[in-house]
């Protein structure tokens, strides 16, 4: 069968790519391998992570997205060839409908890089959305009524606040700290208390398994390996998840901050249906263990993780794909 739409969350950190009729056909991270000095693409996705903290001189692996927009054109159009590509067949002649999703603070040339370098990756037309947008409609959300919703979705580059309602963006607010800066807090950390290095996906693996936004009574531990900074020498030690709420407070009030501020100028009315409905969390960083509790005291109002978190944006390229008639007004330019 012919694929002619393709959805694709192109994430700070990872890419989802929906097919209609198939569902999620690819998760990978954003990241390319890069060989040193002719620029050549050696891995992308998965394989590319892979090499992270173990390449020779000569091979360098690279994120071309930097806080969800485009850092480098080139390597991201190379990346979207290659997700193009795998999702319809490397033999498929019919050039597919691409939905991409994109910062809600994205600017008019930000958005032009991003419709050309799907075009040029084989795209018959490109259509962005808002990621918070995508998320409300991945999480359920009837983004077309009048009542208003809020949606916090927490990538891995950005964690967007907006709220919509009657098909758009009413108020919004997006802050460059996420699941990378949670990463780097860890790392941070572990260096200052335990003075040891860590690597990035050490400091990733220790946020998935154990990382709450709370303390916790019934605390969970991680052992991890680094490097003594005192001898060099490889060692052990156990962190505990209230260490890692410890580490990551200061980021989520942050963020905290940065939602109340969207509240400050949201219409009355639509604060009221916030009030009553809660707060949907969606991205992989809202995955953290007790982030509705944190939300819920640092505003007052209830906070819901929505379901699959991690593929409410890609799920929503697909309800678009689907409806571009219904939703047509939420697409910000079409290529």
């Amino acid at each position: 069968m012919f694929t002619s739409k393709i959805g694709i969350d192109l994430g700070t950190a990872n890419t989802v790519v929906f097919v209609p009729g198939k569902g999620f056909i690819i998760n990978e991270p954003t990241i390319v391998a890069l060989s040193k000095p002719d620029n050549t693409v050696m891995a992308v996705g998965v394989e590319a992570k892979e090499m992270i903290g173990r390449t020779p001189e000569g091979i360098v692996p690279y994120r071309p997205l930097k806080d969800g927009v485009i850092a480098d054109y080139y390597i991201t159009k190379a990346m979207l060839t290659y997700f193009i590509s795998k999702a319809i067949g490397w033999f498929n002649i019919i050039k597919p409908d691409v939905v991409i999703s994109v910062p809600a603070g994205i600017t008019q040339t930000e958005r032009r890089a991003v419709i050309n370098a799907a075009r040029e990756a084989g795209a018959r037309n490109a259509f962005i959305v808002r990621e918070p947008v995508l998320a409300a409609l991945g999480a359920g959300i009837p983004i077309n009524a009048r009542s208003g919703n809020m949606v916090i979705n927490m990538g891995g580059g950005t964690t967007e606040n907006a709220v919509i309602a009657l098909g758009n963006i009413v108020s919004w607010n997006s802050l460059r700290i996420a699941g990378n800066k949670f990463d780097q807090a860890v790392s941070d950390y572990v260096k200052k208390k335990y003075a040891l290095a860590i690597g990035e996906q050490t400091a990733e693996n220790v946020k998935i398994e154990i990382g709450s936004a709370l303390p916790m009574k019934d605390k969970l531990e991680y052992q991890l390996r680094g490097r003594d900074l005192i001898t060099g020498l490889p060692k052990d030690i156990v962190i505990t998840s209230n260490e890692i709420a410890e580490a990551l407070n200061p980021l989520l009030l942050d963020i905290a901050g940065s939602v109340q501020n969207v509240f400050n100028v949201t219409p009355p009315e639509l604060v009221a249906d916030i009030m009553e409905k809660g707060i949907i969390l969606s991205g992989g960083s809202a995955q953290l263990h007790n982030l509705p509790n944190f939300f819920e005291r640092a505003l007052g109002v209830p906070a819901y993780v929505a379901e699959d978190p991690l593929f409410c944006v890609a799920k929503g390229t697909g309800l678009i794909l689907d409806h571009l008639d219904t939703y047509k007004r939420t697409l910000l330019d079409k290529r």
